[in-house]
């Protein structure tokens, strides 16, 4: 592949915007078309002077050679069109969840392989210091064994991101709070420590019950299938801004704290022979309008899907892993019932 690597964007909202613009500033890349129903936010977009589609089928259909086609839509609308890209034989990026149920992943995991094209689900908060220093802290077995693990995910979402016309909040493109607001801080640990098993919960809807279709809090308790135990916590529900995103960590061989408001501080680091380095500073955070989102890594995103097709480097989050994010999710919710 000498040429550069021709992308398409699926969905100019905000995170399509930031797909958009580091493709474009990465010299082995080209932009060749943009997709998105005629709204507001895609008005910007259309000026660009790349061919603009208002359908992912007009786009296919319309002869332009693609390799990679990335889908930054609503959730529910992610298995659908990735499906439709795999099946042309496009590679695709796929903004979190991969799908809004483990069958759906499943059959975007089968055409892929079918197809022989790759699914990068953008998991980019791995790419983080202290996400990256967390994951050699416990490969190289500096902790021994996990004890204990709990997540805490405490954010502000209110009427200001719950719009009437937006589809956040709307349970068939939304999908639930753990998809679109918490899914990453699954996925951290997911890829830290394995699958969970023994799963309990206990949800509540404080204050959403006018603005979403689904809970805003919720409790959850398990074990993780290699050993130690773990627990979840999070809320939508608190006042006005984020209060943080944590992760601490109770092992062997000491206690690691990492918070902020999007997991993105060291705040403890308390291991037997061990002294912490100084991490690089983390990049700024998504700007979703209105509201701060996850940690802007999409930079890492996109040049790990050019490394991977010029065969220099493998995947960092494959579908099989964003198929266990969905799957975990969905055991979680299934306690909803």
């Amino acid at each position: 592949m000498s040429e550069k690597i021709k992308f398409a964007v699926v969905g100019c909202g905000h995170i399509g915007k930031r797909h958009a613009e580091i493709i474009s500033r990465n010299i082995e890349c080209e932009l060749v078309a943009l997709v998105d129903v005629k709204d507001k936010s895609a008005l910007e977009m259309e000026s660009l002077n790349i061919p603009f589609f208002t359908s992912l089928d007009e786009l296919l259909s319309s002869g332009i050679d693609v390799d990679v086609i990335n889908i930054a839509s609503p959730n529910g609308f992610h298995f659908e069109q990735a499906y439709k890209a795999l099946s042309a034989g496009k590679h695709v990026v796929v903004e979190k969840p991969l799908a809004l149920n483990k069958q759906d992943a499943e059959k975007l995991v089968y055409q892929a392989l079918q197809k022989h094209k790759y699914i990068f689900v953008v998991m980019q908060n791995r790419y983080s210091p202290p996400s990256v220093w967390i994951k050699e802290m416990i490969e190289s077995k500096m902790l021994g064994e996990i004890y204990m693990v709990q997540l805490n995910c405490y954010w502000n979402r209110d009427n200001r991101y719950y719009k009437p016309e937006s589809w956040h909040g709307k349970l068939d493109l939304d999908g639930g709070t753990l998809f679109t607001q918490f899914s990453h801080f699954i996925d951290i640990m997911y890829w830290l420590f394995g699958d969970i098993t023994n799963i309990n919960g206990k949800f509540a809807d404080f204050n959403h019950k006018n603005l979403t279709d689904f809970e805003d809090s919720g409790f959850v308790s398990f074990d993780f299938v290699n050993g130690g135990m773990g627990a979840l916590n999070y809320s939508t529900s608190v006042w006005n801004q984020n209060l943080e995103s944590s992760m601490t960590i109770i092992a062997e061989n000491g206690a690691v704290k990492i918070g902020g408001q999007y997991m993105d501080k060291v705040e403890v680091c308390n291991v037997k022979n061990y002294i912490m380095p100084e991490l690089s500073p983390i990049n700024l955070v998504n700007d979703y309008g209105a509201y701060k989102g996850s940690v802007a890594n999409h930079d890492y995103v996109i040049e790990n899907v050019v490394d991977v097709l010029r065969e220099r480097n493998t995947i960092t989050t494959n579908a099989l892993e964003g198929l266990k994010v969905v799957d975990i999710i969905e055991r979680i919710y299934a306690l909803r019932k």
